[in-house]
């Protein structure tokens, strides 16, 4: 192998069967992203956001939602942009990998890598807590075996099986929101007395906000669980037939319906049964609501079964997105290379064992040193904390890039150009804040500092000296640093 150095780090060549070897298949146009972006998110309707109630009351959670709408909105015509330029299976690692160099994309990759990782745990968590209102005398640990192992299984068979899974069962998930939200409304179950029922501390009011403007603070990392995820679909560049029409209509679309069902299910579902106090303790609150409307019958058992899809379409889309990450850092050399071998068919089988293997720890590690009823919540802002350092970096690589590469062939432009990635940028430095307001999840948040600072030391000690120049995101770049020392040189 012959070897070349590009700043810190130190590229190896590899051959052709390397590469061979690491090979994704296209499958997937815009509709079918469009349902794994949605599916990839739509568990946060079902689960996890019903702990802002507890935080911030429905007025404070109702603040933070918005406040993270207009982020992730921004975010969203933001990645559009940068996937169409860039279409390559590491997405926000290979945006900020062109605009800060190899130790930014791997720090930018790592954090995409945990909450890929750590978003599957807190819904496989919700998963349980679903299947124990079914079967009350199976330990739910046993349904998170069950569950990865059958998910992990279906992506490693073929990456048409886990679209066409995707559309299905969001297609179904998003039908039982629906039903839900128009069985509230028609069956006289919403009452907006119950949005406010949680009592105020000292000082402040059950109807604005109970826990006054640091509730509306703290109770951001859940609302950025009605939105959170979406931004995985530019991982699946290299899967899609035409990215620079597909991508940004799937992630344009997919915002769109998300923000509809974000304020829906949190009105709604927090106007039924027990009220605000209620459905902010719940670890299964869409489930809490069907047994409001239809009691604790047949009939509830059945749509508790049938709410199950919607946890089932977020896990499996981003089950999708761990694998790709991973293999995405793994075939440039940042993580060790085998994770990204593909078999026969190309399906990353090792990245998602490993990825399962991994969030499988984290959730028993959490459920056995914490109480049980903090165990969502805790991982929830674990994944958050992760996600909304990746969001930082990538808003600052989009500005970069139009500041210093403007006759970058762009497919697609952003409308909300630089100003929408300020304010983007803005709000995800305030969510990262956010995700440390609470003490009782504090500790769990800094476990995930610790593992990004011990990652960093990896890259400076051992992988910057074994990076791949072959692999798309490192080739493109290398190419482009190499035509600018050239320009430099004949000035």
């Amino acid at each position: 192998m012959t070897e070349k150095r590009s700043g810190v780090a130190h590229y190896e060549d590899v051959d052709q069967d390397y590469l061979k070897n690491r090979k994704l298949k296209k499958s997937a146009g815009w509709i079918l992203l469009w349902a794994m972006g949605v599916g990839a998110v739509i568990s946060g309707d079902y689960s996890g956001w019903n702990g802002g109630l507890n935080e911030g009351g429905f007025w404070g959670l109702a603040i933070a939602t918005a406040l993270m709408a207009v982020m992730y909105t921004c975010m969203v015509f933001t990645i559009a942009e940068l996937s169409a330029a860039f279409p390559h299976a590491g997405g926000f690692f290979s945006f900020t990998r062109s605009a800060f160099g190899p130790t930014g994309g791997f720090i930018c990759g790592l954090t995409d890598a945990i909450e890929y990782i750590l978003t599957p745990a807190v819904i496989v968590f919700f998963i349980g807590g679903y299947m124990k209102e079914l079967f009350p005398s199976i330990n739910p640990m046993v349904w998170w075996f069950v569950y990865y192992a059958f998910f992990v299984a279906i992506n490693i068979y073929g990456v048409e099986l886990t679209l066409k899974v995707s559309l299905v069962v969001t297609a179904i998930a998003a039908g039982v929101l629906f039903f839900f939200y128009g069985s509230v409304l028609f069956s006289g179950e919403f009452s907006t007395d119950k949005l406010f029922n949680i009592p105020p501390v000292e000082g402040h009011s059950a109807n604005g906000l109970p826990f006054g403007w640091y509730g509306v603070f703290s109770a951001i990392p859940f609302g950025i669980w009605f939105f959170l995820a979406i931004e995985q679909l530019p991982l699946a560049a290299e899967e899609t037939h035409n990215v620079a029409r597909d991508m940004p209509k799937a992630l344009i679309w997919g915002i769109m319906t998300l923000l509809l069902l974000a304020f829906c299910t949190l009105i709604l579902n927090t106007g039924t049964g027990g009220g605000a106090i209620a459905i902010g303790k719940s670890n299964a609150p869409l489930a809490d609501g069907f047994k409001s409307v239809f009691g604790t019958g047949g009939t509830a058992n059945l749509l508790i079964v049938i709410s199950l899809t919607g946890l089932i379409a977020s896990f499996h889309a981003i089950v999708f997105a761990y694998g790709r990450v991973l293999f995405a850092l793994s075939r440039a050399g940042y993580i060790p290379r085998w994770i990204s071998l593909t078999g026969k068919n190309h399906t990353p089988y090792v990245a998602l064992i490993v990825g399962a293997l991994i969030g499988l720890a984290c959730t028993i590690l959490i459920n056995y040193i914490g109480e049980n009823t903090a165990v969502g919540a805790a991982l929830l802002n674990m994944a958050v904390f992760g996600a909304v350092l990746s969001y930082i970096m990538v808003m600052f690589s989009y500005i970069k890039i139009r500041l210093t590469r403007p006759t970058l062939a762009r497919p697609y432009k952003s409308p909300l150009g630089i100003p929408g990635a300020l304010v983007g940028a803005v709000l995800s430095i305030v969510a990262v804040c956010a995700t440390l307001a609470n003490k009782d999840y504090r500790t769990a948040v800094m476990g995930v500092a610790i593992f990004v600072f011990v990652g960093i030391l990896y890259f400076i000690f051992y992988s910057r000296y074994h990076l791949v120049a072959q692999s798309p995101e490192e080739e493109e770049a290398l190419l482009l640093e190499a035509e600018n020392e050239l320009s430099q040189s004949t000035q």
